[in-house]
């Protein structure tokens, strides 16, 4: 088994996505993160190009990194230089890591056209920079830019580059393909022209994704003999991002017949939690459909489909789910079967036949509903309340219920704010309550005047925030424009989970209190079998 050496630049080439942009604590977060993966490179940025990178490798000095080695990244020294009286070669060092990432340029077209200098000056610049920073102690990764775009204009140069570069010292050669339009194909024939000219010279690949091939080529280069592959969790980088680390270690490591080894044992199933981990500090949503880790990874909506991973998962599962840090999910939509109902009942302690009537008639109730507008593939937590109260299921129960609510909205002039009231009239545990609230928004209002008809019953709704409020119409035949249908979908947390809950209706003060109460309920039911735990424990 082969060991391939993952070097993350998340922190660098990450932090170079537009959309992204990592603080000085975003990134110390981060980088702890990776060594607790045991991730063996992390590059933490370009000394002096930033106030933020210069003092990471400052403030990342205090903390003992039990796996990683920071590297830090720049460029060879500038040609109107020398390596030792060069600025950035001088800040690199200052740095005070272990590892430092050179860029060099390998393309013929490049030294001459960004550069302005010689092939030849540009030969001496690369070779002279990697000898200084040897002499210094550093170990030290020759970034060759462009490389596959310089080898398909002038192969000899590009491997001239290399070979000055490895005759200088460097202890890696990455060759990267910085503009990302390689095939895995081309990729492949150039490591393999590599490791015929440098044999020895250990290798590494650094893609990019613009043509949404930037796993692929990592992986093709890895089989063409790289041992090194860098990339970012989830693929954050400039343009369409980087090789997605997420994507290609589970690949290596579960797809290769046992080939490469990426990770120490027992680090794979952290994966779906380091890439939520890092998604939340980007503030990022993290993407439903993302291979291996997302949402949607191992959802099944299909009732053929689930019928089968009933009988055996790897029907329908490439690898098992649990081996990323991911789970199974069997949805409920218009397309699901009776065994969709029987799976998830099986995961609240139930074992139902697809036969019984219980199944069949929540089947149509499903099926009518998701009709309406329901959608119970986004919210869980409402399906997971349906089919609990359809089965009679302990702790499911009404915490409240609804004798009146009301909301007003008042506007005093064209300039002015609206002024949103809310007033609730409950029964909760034996007693009336009649409670008003203000709100910014009819929505708010309502979750205000609710919580506090409410919280002296049950303290922990204390916990329970609003993460996330999505409406959409649901135009028909018959109804269009304002009288549409709209889907609330209400996305709610507490210190240790996030649910959805989901309500439909022409009225889209309706629709929101459906969501809101069916959020409220999931609350307290898990709240309630908490306490129930417990108190058996003891």
């Amino acid at each position: 088994m082969k060991r391939i050496l993952i070097y993350d630049t998340t922190l660098r080439d990450g932090n170079q996505a537009e959309d992204v942009n990592f603080s000085l604590e975003d990134k110390i977060k981060i980088a702890l993160k990776l060594d607790a993966f045991a991730i063996p490179y992390i590059e933490g940025g370009w000394p002096g190009a930033s106030p933020v990178d210069t003092a990471f490798f400052h403030e990342i000095a205090a903390h003992e990194l039990k796996n990683a080695v920071v590297v830090a990244f720049g460029s060879t020294h500038h040609p109107r230089a020398t390596a030792e009286s060069d600025k950035n070669l001088k800040a690199l060092l200052a740095a005070k890591t272990k590892a430092i990432a050179l860029v060099g340029k390998s393309s013929e077209v490049h030294a001459r056209e960004a550069l302005h200098i010689t092939k030849e000056r540009n030969l001496e610049i690369a070779a002279d920079s990697v000898a200084y920073l040897k002499q210094q102690g550093k170990e030290v990764f020759f970034d060759a830019e462009h490389f596959f775009d310089g080898m398909a204009g002038n192969p000899e140069y590009s491997l001239a580059v290399l070979q000055r570069a490895f005759a200088a010292g460097a202890d890696y050669l990455v060759l990267c393909d910085t503009n990302g339009g390689a095939l895995p194909s081309d990729i492949a024939a150039m490591v393999g022209r590599v490791r015929e000219v440098l044999p020895e010279a250990r290798l590494g690949v650094h893609t990019h994704n613009d043509c949404g091939m930037a796993v692929a080529t990592s992986l093709a280069a890895v089989e063409a003999g790289c041992c090194m592959v860098q990339g970012t969790i989830n693929g954050v980088g400039e343009r369409t991002g980087n090789a997605d680390l997420v994507s290609l270690i589970p690949i290596l490591e579960l797809k290769c017949k046992g080939a490469y080894r990426c990770l120490p044992e027992g680090r794979l199933s952290m994966l779906r939690s380091v890439s939520n981990y890092v998604a939340e500090i980007a503030n990022l949503q993290p993407f439903a459909r993302q291979p291996f880790v997302g949402r949607s990874a191992f959802a099944h909506k299909g009732g053929v489909h689930v019928s089968a991973v009933n009988c055996k998962s790897s029907l329908y599962e490439h690898i098992n789910p649990e081996a990323v840090g991911n789970e199974q999910r069997i949805l409920l939509t218009e397309l699901a079967g009776r065994s969709n109902i029987v799976s998830l009942a099986r995961r609240f302690g139930f074992h139902l036949d697809k036969d019984e009537p219980v199944v069949v008639g929540l089947l149509a109730e499903l099926k009518e509903k998701s009709a309406m507008g329901y959608d119970y593939a986004a919210a869980e937590a409402s399906v997971e309340l349906l089919i609990l109260r359809k089965l009679g299921r302990r702790g499911v129960r009404d915490f409240f219920k609804l004798i009146q609510f009301r909301v007003l909205e008042s506007k005093r002039d064209a300039d002015g704010v609206p002024l949103s009231e809310a007033t609730v009239y409950l029964e909760v545990e034996g007693a009336l309550e009649h409670t008003a609230a203000y709100g910014e928004g009819p929505v708010n209002a309502l979750d205000k005047a609710l919580r506090k008809a409410l919280s002296g019953f049950y303290p922990r709704l204390k916990e329970m925030r609003l993460v996330d409020f999505k409406v959409r119409v649901l135009a028909d035949g018959d109804h269009r424009g304002t009288e549409s249908l709209v889907r609330v979908l209400i996305e709610s947390a507490d210190q240790n989970n996030k649910w959805v809950t989901v309500g439909v209706s022409y009225n889209i003060i309706e629709a929101s209190w459906q969501a809101l109460i069916d959020s409220i309920t999931y609350k307290l039911y898990k709240d309630e079998n908490e306490m129930r735990a417990a108190q058996q424990g003891d």
